[in-house]
């Protein structure tokens, strides 16, 4: 039976999007891209394969869940399946750098970024390219904007990275950035589902880079740190963004095969709007989309992700017939793969 394939590894951000599949009788399998076996000479299962693989999958023990899931996609291509947030878009969830390049050949300005490999040279170009200025330490493959940091000076800066607190990055790649003041402390996240614009969250960034917006990412009160009174809603659904913005958006994401993203971007004194982070694996947060009356709807993130995965796979098996599914023979798939509605 055709059907949606969630693949991911964080059980946790799952249950809001099996609510909607379920709620829209679609057919779905999750497949927990950790430790698996596949036979490479079959082909995959018929179906729509959806890819949630996220750049923060080493945080949680999952340290080759993204490589893992490379593979696979190279698979599911190489035999012409469907695949929403294919190898492009997992190449850029991965990486800033590559972001930033790919952002910056559609016309998205990015703030000044510096690359560093090696301990060593951090503190020397936050002296050479930042100097007497703030700055923000950041990995290139991070997620959840863990691992972000604010730093006064380029002093500040190397007596952290010489502490024992420092972490390398996972790819051994590190970043350093221009500090973007802004009028308030605020971030805009715009969310997009099928290629095209849902809706924008302002995002309070008092408390620090930390923005994942999704329930599981709370720690405490999810609008306050703990031990404090809360200062009004962290995550807010705004109206919209510009409209050049907008286009320019969905442009960018169009060229780099990415269908489901949320994209971060931040305007300064001067009316810079600068777009730092792209996540294709993306979260919403229940709270906003209740209070914007979106929560339950097509118009919430993951309705609108079911109703786009839904469409896709009633086209998909439109086309069978046609021959475009191509060979559905026997195949061998993560060990953890579990079915959803028969």
């Amino acid at each position: 039976m055709s059907r949606i394939h969630v693949l991911h590894e964080n059980p946790a951000w799952l249950p809001p999007l099996a609510e909607a599949f379920d709620r829209n009788g679609l057919p779905w399998t999750e497949w927990f891209l950790h430790e698996a076996t596949f036979d490479l000479a079959s082909a995959p299962p018929p179906g729509v394969f959806y890819n949630r693989m996220s750049a923060s999958s080493h945080t949680r023990d999952h340290r080759y869940a993204a490589e893992l899931t490379a593979a696979v996609l190279a698979w599911l291509t190489r035999w012409g399946r469907r695949v929403v947030n294919g190898p492009g878009a997992l190449d850029l969830e991965i990486s800033k750098v590559r972001q930033y390049a790919a952002l910056e050949r559609h016309g998205i300005a990015t703030p000044r970024t510096v690359l560093v490999a090696g301990r060593g040279n951090i503190e020397p170009a936050a002296q050479r390219y930042f100097p007497g200025q703030p700055v923000i330490l950041k990995p290139n493959r991070g997620g959840k904007g863990i691992g972000v940091q604010l730093f006064a000076s380029s002093d500040s800066l190397g007596a952290f990275v010489d502490s024992d607190a420092w972490q390398a990055p996972v790819d051994g790649l590190t970043l350093l950035q221009e500090y973007v003041r802004a009028p308030r402390p605020a971030i805009t996240r715009a969310e997009f589902v099928g290629g095209r614009f849902l809706y924008a969250v302002e995002v309070d960034t008092s408390d620090g880079f930390e923005l994942c917006p999704a329930d599981a990412c709370a720690i405490g009160d999810a609008n306050c740190p703990v031990g404090e009174a809360p200062r009004g809603e962290k995550f807010s659904i705004i109206d919209g963004i510009p409209d050049t913005l907008r286009v320019r958006l969905e442009r960018f994401l169009a060229g780099a095969g990415i269908e489901v993203a949320g994209i971060e971007f931040i305007s300064d004194f001067a009316g810079r709007t600068l777009v730092y982070d792209v996540n294709t694996n993306t979260n919403y947060n229940p709270d906003a989309e209740q209070r914007a009356g979106r929560a339950g709807t097509v118009r919430s993130g993951p309705g609108a992700i079911a109703a786009f995965l839904g469409a896709e796979l009633r086209n998909l098996a439109h086309d069978v017939g046609g021959g475009r599914e191509g060979d559905q023979g026997g195949w061998v798939a993560a060990r953890t793969d579990r079915e959803r509605r028969g």
